[in-house]
């Protein structure tokens, strides 16, 4: 199974066996645009990889007329292509690369799986903005979420990880309440009941929600309505900077968290500003995920900052003991070579299991492509 992810800045080619692991792969940079990859080097990538029997492509935006994986055909492709108004800055990268891999395996059947597919289920009261009727009808306006295949993954692994532990005091499989915690240079969390996913933080677009690494998050939609006719300042640059210039970028002047927390532990100011900005948004997001499952019994930290940031992911619980989270900071500060991948860091006494898992969307992809192919897992 050849996966591919194409990102705005990066193009990664990985191969997977049948038991989900790593046999080849590629970091390559972003096709389209000046300097980005082109076909033959894509095409010596792949071909170096040997044979592969389906190709499976993460796409950001399925709108409303793709909630599962599909078989690219043509006149798939072509509905992709004008759901670009919504994803303007991943869409194109994802629809390069499914031309430049097509182009190299053309017999090869291709899977497209999409980011947003995972919060179709989404009930209508966390789906809906109070918009006119009209709007929300003429142009489908609603919340859309986005790291779809990634809470997708660390969801179904958490509920894995306790599938197998003694009945009491364990939720069903079917009750099971987690908030998955996708914290990279973009960030979401999603609240995640009995498997299926209720509310998440992201909305129309990527920039709702949290503080990321340059991405502003949530904002008063009336404080850009101001900037627009007090400052005169055009659409495309506010645009522009709620998107690049925003987030940890413009509190702290660095999108590196790692960066955020070494100068705030020296005192800088900028740097601290945006480190207790960034934990307020987290805390009160993870309440709210909570909160539209009426509980919480998992809480799983994912991605580059919810993997490899121990401060992060102590400092967020030390504001949760509300809700019965804590961390043991012992488990929480262990080595890779020490715990794995995915490992348990809840303290002693805690009601709520927390969870560190390493982000996998390769291996959801390759799981929704078998599925839609009829393939056995």
């Amino acid at each position: 199974m050849l996966v591919v992810n194409a990102g705005s800045s990066s193009l990664k080619l990985r191969v997977l066996d049948e038991h989900g692991a790593v046999a080849a792969a590629a970091d390559l940079p972003a096709v389209g645009g000046d300097g980005a990859t082109d076909g033959a080097a894509i095409r010596a990538a792949i071909e170096s990889f040997g044979p592969v029997d389906a190709v499976g492509h993460r796409v950001v935006h399925g709108g409303t007329l793709y909630a599962a994986p599909v078989v690219v055909t043509p006149e798939v492709r072509k509905r992709l292509e004008s759901l670009t108004d919504l994803a303007p800055l991943h869409q194109p990268k994802s629809l390069a690369a499914l031309d430049a891999v097509t182009r190299v395996l053309p017999a090869v059947p291709a899977v497209a799986c999409f980011d947003t597919a995972f919060h179709a289920t989404i009930p209508a009261a966390a789906a809906t903005f109070a918009l006119p009727a009209e709007w929300r009808a003429r142009w489908t306006l609603r919340r859309y979420g986005f790291h779809g295949l990634s809470h997708a993954y660390v969801s179904a692994r958490a509920a894995e990880l306790v599938s197998g532990e003694p009945a009491p005091g364990r939720p069903a499989p079917g009750s099971l309440r987690v908030v998955s915690c996708h914290l990279g240079a973009g960030a979401s969390l999603a609240a995640v009941h009995g498997g299926r996913s209720v509310d998440t933080t992201m909305g129309f677009t990527p920039l709702d929600g949290l503080v990321m690494a340059t991405r502003s998050g949530s904002v008063d939609p009336g404080l850009v309505l101001w900037l627009e006719e007090h400052a005169h300042m055009p659409p495309r640059e506010l645009a522009d900077t709620l998107e690049h210039r925003s987030g940890l970028a413009g509190l702290a002047g660095t999108g590196d968290m790692r960066q955020v927390l070494a100068r705030a532990t020296a005192g800088d100011e900028r740097a601290l500003l945006g480190r207790n900005v960034y934990l307020h948004r987290l805390r009160g997001s993870i309440a709210a995920m909570a909160a539209a499952m009426d509980g919480l019994d998992m809480l799983v930290f994912t991605g580059g900052v919810g993997e490899n940031s121990p401060e992060i992911r102590s400092r967020a619980a030390a504001g949760l003991h509300f809700l019965g989270v804590a961390v043991d900071e012992t488990s929480n500060t262990l080595g890779k070579d020490e715990r794995g991948d995915d490992w348990e860091i809840t303290a002693s006494g805690a009601r709520v299991r927390t969870y560190v898992i390493a982000a996998r969307e390769d291996r959801q992809i390759a799981a929704e492509v078998r599925s839609v192919l009829g393939w056995a897992s």
